[in-house]
């Protein structure tokens, strides 16, 4: 299904009752990447809702920047199209931080939120995933198959670039901030961060974007990278289900 925004028509699927949960995906890959493990542990407890953003599976890259603030409008346009005014919403990744952006713009729109490997600026992140001559040897990014997969789904639908959307996301990943302490201390909305303890995130970091928010917990998933985070369904959903049940 489409909601059609402004300037783009955004994909988004509807899935089960109750209470409203969003979820956004990771760059460079789709909902069905993202969440295909967990949705099925979700669905039968609430209505849940993933969306995929601008240059991303079904939503067409358009003629505009990519922005935090424009892909937390189309967030927003999308609750309008459902008639919802709040939603608890969970990101990973990119998606987390753009769910954040909501979070910090459209505080009124969110009932809870999960940040699922999510950083504030370029330093949260270990030194070698911004440093390309250490990608062959780093054990923190993406496997070649994880990669294949990606580049499977941009070739799979045919709206995007790959390499076109890297190079519009590059600049806000590797940001030098993206929130100050005084943007984070206005999120209001209850919030659970969760990384793994083999991140592109530093632990260090994840603590202090967790002390910077005024309601917020953290998760360490042990023997866990990056990519793997929202995949470890195990471990994810009861954290999940403890921190979103009504």
């Amino acid at each position: 299904m489409y909601a059609p925004l402004p300037g783009i028509d955004v994909y988004y699927e509807d899935h089960g009752t109750g209470s409203p949960l969003v979820l956004l995906h990771g760059g460079m890959m789709t909902l069905d990447l993202s969440f295909g493990a967990l949705m099925p542990r979700l669905t039968p407890h609430r209505r849940v809702i993933p969306i995929e953003l601008q240059g991303h599976g079904r939503t067409a890259d358009v003629e505009r920047d990519i922005t935090l603030a424009n892909q937390a409008a189309d967030v927003v346009g999308v609750l309008d199209h459902l008639g919802l005014e709040r939603a608890d919403v969970l990101g990973f990744s990119w998606g987390g931080l753009v769910a954040l952006e909501i979070a910090v713009r459209h505080p009124e729109r969110v009932d809870r939120l999960v940040l699922g490997a999510v950083h504030r600026r370029k330093d949260d992140y270990h030194d070698e995933i911004h440093d390309p001559s250490q990608y062959a040897t780093s054990t923190r990014m993406p496997t070649e198959a994880e990669f294949g997969a990606m580049f499977a789904e941009y070739e799979r639908y045919g709206l995007s670039t790959f390499e076109t959307v890297v190079a519009k996301l590059d600049p806000i990943v590797t940001a030098e901030e993206n929130w100050t302490a005084a943007d984070l201390a206005r999120v209001t909305a209850p919030t659970l961060l969760i990384i793994g303890d083999h991140d592109f995130v530093r632990v260090d970091a994840a603590v202090a974007m967790a002390d910077a928010i005024p309601d917020a917990g953290l998760a360490v998933l042990p023997r866990t990278k990056h990519t793997e985070l929202i995949s470890r369904v195990d471990l994810v959903a009861p954290l999940l289900e403890d921190f979103l049940a009504p």
